[in-house]
Formats: C-alpha cells, structure tokens, sequence
C-alpha cells in the first residue's frame, strides 16, 4: 500500500495543534473562570488574562461614523462633474494629504520628513483635529499607487484641498498652527466672543487650477462658515520663494495697499519677521504687483482680507508666508450671494 503522506501529515498537524496549543488554553481558561480565585489572575470575557484588580487596555475602535459634523449636507457645491464636501473618512483625508504632497514636495520646493517620503503624504498632528474640504472629480480616476489596488473599486480623484481648524478645536488641542509665525493673541484678544476659523495647506492639482474650482473651494468654505457661525477666518498665505527681496514688490503692495486694521492686525513673531515694506509707496505699480501675486492671494484681496504686519519665510516648504485675515463683516454682499446657495443653483 502507498502511504498518503498528505492525509497522515494533517492528522498529525491537527493532532500537534490539539495536544499542545488547544488544549493548555482551555485548561487554563478553566481554572481561571471561577471569580475570587485567591492568586490566580482573572480571565477577561474575551481571553485576555488580568492581574488581580486590574482592568482591560481599552484600544480606540476603528473608525466607523462620519467625521463630518452632523447638519452639512453631504455636497456643498457642484459645478458639472467637479464636487465640494467635507471628507467624511480617513482614507479620504488620506487622500488628501497626497494632494498635498504631490504639490508642495513634488511640484515645488518643500522639503520632505522621513515620514513623509516614506508614505507619499504630508502629514502633521493637525490633520487629526481638522476638518478637511475636498473638491472631488467625478469624470477623473484617481491613479496614485496608494489608491489603484487589486479588488479596489475605482475611486474619483481628489483635486482640491483646504485645511479647517475652528477655534474651539484648536482650544482643545495644539492652538492654531498660524500661532507658529504669528502673534495673534493681541488680535483674539482685541475680537472677544469671535468665533476663528484658521484656513490652511489649501493646494490644487496643476490642470484644475481654474476660477470654477476656486469658486467650489469658496462655495465649500462659505457653507462651513455659515454652518458654524464663523466671525473671522485666519491664515498665513504663501508666496513662492525665500528671497524676500524678489518677492519686494508684491509684500510692498500688500503692505501699503492692503494692512489689516488695528485689532485685526497680526504681527510677525519677532524671530522671524521680515519686513514687509521694501519698496516705498510711490514705488510700488499696483497693477504689475497684482500681476505677482498668487491666485489664492488675489482670491482673498477680492473678498475683503487684509494682511498681517511681517512676512516668515518657510525654508521647509521653500515659501515666503504672509498673514490674511477676513472677518465675515467685511466680505461684500455680492461675493455672499455667489457663494450662497445660489452658487449651486447655477452650478445645477
């Protein structure tokens, strides 16, 4: 007779498995389970063996509900195939922090943690206390090594990204992160009972970088302002580049042409403000400093902020910072009208 090796292998592999695995566990589950056992440890209901008196490690549960905050609806604004909403998961802001990626350390200059390079994202310890606005294509795939997986459904691609960070958040945890360049402590405390909301690590994928998707990002924002009653929004805006001397005519302008009033007005920390007015007054051609600004800044000039007294200059992301601030007063009945719920109606 030919022996079947494979049957008697398995025989005794589960025989092993009985005898010498099986077995002592029950053995010890036994002996454990009566209550008051003088000097035994007790056996918790799911097989974790306790000291005496002591209690279980209870581990945060995997994310299971909505991170969004409950009363938004899920889409705030749509134009043809492109949406705007919160991201509602953490594969979503996953997602996100790839976005950004891609844009501050791929496309521009910005120097990568090791944690960074490691998992494509840019990540910090503020993206866990944020809520964090996504304007989603839905005609695109997203096609990033992280997102094409075998079995995985094909997802729409994240183009656009804002950072949102209220003020009793930041409270709670770490501040706001603009309090890392500027001092507003002088301007919060000159604005009591104002409700802040911090705007940051706004990025956008290079083709999508039009007026519609700006609109859906400030369609978005202005449906979370109105949602959570929002007084003033903060922030520090970037220009590209660290030498503030390049960059004299577009601080120049800012500086002479549109400085936040006083208790509105930031200054720079002392260790490492850049003053602003490098040109004089006379100097500056407002037309061709407009020329040189950032969309995003533009954006922010034609709703109202200001700025702050002082530039940063950021080596990590190889970006010269200014701060804006925009109280909600200030923002003109047009752009709350383009904005509002008519802006979807039109979208539609």
């Amino acid at each position: 007779m030919v022996p079947n090796f494979a049957r008697d292998a398995s025989t005794a592999w589960l025989n092993g498995w009985e005898a010498h695995v099986h077995a002592p566990f029950a053995r010890l589950k036994q002996r454990t389970a009566e209550a008051g056992r003088a000097g035994l440890p007790a056996l918790h209901p799911r097989g974790l063996l306790l000291p005496p008196g002591a209690a279980p490690i209870r581990f945060k549960p995997r994310l299971k509900k909505p991170l969004a905050a409950p009363g938004l609806p899920a889409t705030l604004g749509r134009i043809g195939t492109l949406e705007v909403r919160l991201a509602t998961t953490v594969s979503e802001i996953r997602r996100a922090q790839r976005l950004r990626y891609g844009v501050f350390y791929e496309e521009m200059s910005a120097v990568p943690s090791g944690l960074a390079m490691l998992s494509r994202r840019d990540i910090d310890d503020y993206d866990a206390v944020c809520d964090h606005l996504l304007v989603i294509d839905h005609a695109a795939v997203d096609t990033t090594p992280f997102a094409t997986k075998p079995f995985r459904r094909a997802r729409p691609k994240v183009v656009g990204t804002y950072r949102l960070l209220r003020q009793e958040a930041a409270d709670r945890h770490f501040g706001f992160y603009t309090a890392g360049e500027y001092d507003i402590a002088p301007m919060m405390a000159a604005n009591p009972g104002a409700r802040f909301l911090e705007l940051g690590r706004s990025c956008v994928l290079k083709p999508y970088r039009t007026k519609r998707t700006v609109e859906l990002l400030w369609a978005g924002i202005w449906a979370y302002v109105q949602h959570h009653r929002i007084d003033a929004m903060l922030g520090c805006a970037s220009l590209e580049g660290t030498d503030p001397d390049r960059l004299a005519l577009p601080l120049s302008f800012l500086h002479h042409h549109a400085r936040a009033a006083e208790g509105w007005c930031a200054r720079a920390l002392p260790e490492r403000y850049v003053a602003m007015d490098r040109l004089a007054r006379e100097a500056v051609d407002p037309k061709a400093a407009l020329q040189a600004l950032p969309p995003l800044i533009k954006g922010y000039l034609r709703v109202g902020a200001t700025f702050g007294d002082g530039a940063v200059v950021d080596h990590q992301f190889g970006t010269t910072d200014v701060f804006v601030v925009l109280p909600v007063s200030a923002i003109a009945e047009r752009y709350r009208d383009h904005f509002g719920p008519a802006a979807n109606r039109r979208a539609a």
